[in-house]
Order: C-alpha cells, then structure tokens, then sequence
C-alpha cells in the first residue's frame, strides 16, 4: 500500500498539470490554443516527440493556421546549398529560413494540404499565389513536388511549371535539363529545365540583380530580371 502511495503522489503532478497531452504537428495545432494565437515563432513536431523544430506560423494571412517553410527578407543566409542541408533544414524562422524537405514531407503525407506564396518588390507592390493542393513525396521519391489548384493574388502562377518534379541541388542533379539548374539557378529548388520560379535563387535588389535567372524570381510577376524583396512560402491543412 505504501509503495501505491508512492506512485500516486509522484504521478499527481503530471495528471493535473496544464501541459499538452498532444504535441502540435503543425501551426494549424497551434492555432487551437486561444494562448496561442499570435503570429510569431513556435515549437512543433512533425514526427512526434522525437522532431521538435521551431518555425514562423502566420497567425494572420488569408484565416491563418500556415506554417513557414520558406522565407526571403533580406539576403542574410546562404541559400546556396547541398542536399543535406535541404533535407534537414537551415536558418532562423524569425528570420531567413529553409524548414527542410523531410519535415515538409511529414507534414504533407497524412494530411491534405495547401500552399500560400506572399511576395513584395522593392517599390512596395505585393502579391500572392495560393495552390488548393500541395504535398511533396518521400527522400526515396526524390521528395517530388505536387501541386495544383491555382488561385491567383496578382502573382500568375510560376509554381506549376514545376509540379512534377524532384527536388534539385548543385550535388544532387533531379531536373529534365542537360546541365544542373541548381548551378544555374544559384539555387535549390523542384527545377525542371530550369525554372519559372526561384525563392531559394541569390538574393538580389529588384531590376538591379547582378545575374538573370538566378534571383529570388517570380517569372510570371516580374520576369526572370528582377530579385523579389520578399517571398515566403506557407502551408496548412485543409479543414
């Protein structure tokens, strides 16, 4: 009896304690808590307990609920990057940042997602792409991009040009074109032959980007000539 007594007093703590029984996935979990509400940085879990990763969630665009898992503001981190560092993810979600392709993927496998693209030029115009339908395949798949249901915010659609397609880095060539558009691009992206889109290019200042096609580019927006001031790229589940 004494060692019941024990264990329940060990145990009471953690029964009535305010801690979540269930570990956010993504923002949209987030989103549940009234305390948590604000569009900021928060701790999520694509794969459970034993994947904690701290991203941007956008509380505020278009009902909220979208998780970061891409961000270009001001050309303070290195895009241009090998295959390792696209899978696992780089930089700071309060800032420039990359989530990473294998916890893109664990938050699309399961659950059908969709896709927001916010941009901005340097004169202060702003624009959008939202796709109904985005998920990327596994590592094995070479995490191949899936992505349908254009809504047009002002920016035209450059993203299905790329559906289809495996994720290319410069050591680690996936794309239909001869050479490594990654090398080309300056970039990591889903490139085809090479690219209509290109947030992960070298960041540049508007018409006055030092190389054409390599630049944060939104081809259909504002040609492939112009490095974009910003560009972030959002998903959440579809309810």
């Amino acid at each position: 009896m004494k060692l019941v007594s024990v264990a329940v007093l060990l145990l009471a703590p953690m029964l009535t304690s305010c801690y979540p029984t269930v570990l956010p996935k993504d923002c949209s979990d987030i989103n549940n808590n009234p305390d948590t509400r604000i569009t900021g940085v928060y701790t999520i879990y694509p794969i459970r307990s034993i994947s904690p990763v701290q991203v941007y969630c956008d509380m505020d665009s278009e009902g909220g609920r979208w998780t970061v898992i891409q961000t270009r503001i001001n050309g303070s981190v290195n895009f241009y990057r090998g295959w390792d560092q696209y899978k696992i993810g780089f930089g700071n979600p309060a800032g420039e940042y990359w989530l990473g392709l294998e916890n893109i993927y664990q938050l699309t496998r399961n659950r059908k997602s969709e896709l927001l693209v916010q941009m901005e030029d340097f004169e202060g115009n702003k624009a959008f792409a939202r796709y109904t339908s985005f998920f990327i395949d596994a590592e094995c798949d070479g995490y191949k991009l899936n992505v349908s249901g254009f809504i047009n915010g002002g920016a035209g659609d450059s993203l299905s040009f790329h559906n289809g397609m495996k994720f290319t880095t410069f050591d680690k060539d996936q794309d239909t074109w001869g050479g490594n558009c990654a090398k080309y691009g300056l970039g990591a992206f889903w490139y085809r032959d090479c690219n209509n889109a290109n947030p992960n290019g070298i960041y540049g200042w508007g018409a006055d980007s030092p190389v054409s096609d390599a630049g944060v580019d939104w081809v259909t927006w504002k040609g492939r000539n112009y490095s974009l001031k910003f560009i972030s790229m959002m998903i959440r589940p579809v309810v």
